[in-house]
């Protein structure tokens, strides 16, 4: 069998505020809509900026820090998998593609409590603080390339 792998890392920042609900079964789901900017020359040199913007889903608990410690603009870091659905709506068939964060990072100054919080994982098991304890990368000194 294939190998095969869906993993998603964002580092951006809030659109607006974090929108949470409770599922019927009252699960808490929180949903954020984040922007990702690059910047490159186009063919004059100018510098131009292209702006993506991603909606993220969190879950239980990670939903409920999120709603709580982040606000728009906030800066964050997250990890997880695309998540493709479709759903009608006046009889038109829609198709959305989210992100299901498994992980997040607050990264900005602003956020209440700590100038840089660490959230717990949606999935305790498939996280490890200390590969996120450095956001810079730097902490890969022992890989040879």
């Amino acid at each position: 069998m294939a190998f095969s792998l869906n993993r998603v890392t964002l580092i951006g920042n809030l659109g607006a505020d974090p929108e949470l609900r409770s599922t019927p079964q009252g699960t808490q789901v929180c949903t954020v809509n984040i922007a990702t900017t690059e910047r490159y020359k186009d063919k004059s040199g100018e510098f131009k900026d292209s702006t993506e913007w991603h909606r993220i889903v969190f879950w239980d608990r990670l939903a409920d820090t999120v709603s709580k410690y982040l606000k728009k603009g906030s800066k964050i870091y997250v990890e997880g998998k695309l998540k493709s659905r479709q759903y009608e709506k006046d009889g038109i068939t829609r198709y959305m593609t989210e992100i299901y964060a498994q992980s997040m990072i607050m990264l900005s100054k602003d956020v209440e409590g700590s100038s840089s919080q660490k959230s717990a994982p949606a999935e305790p098991d498939s996280f490890d603080d200390a590969a996120f304890s450095d956001t810079t990368g730097s902490g890969e000194d022992d890989i040879p390339f």
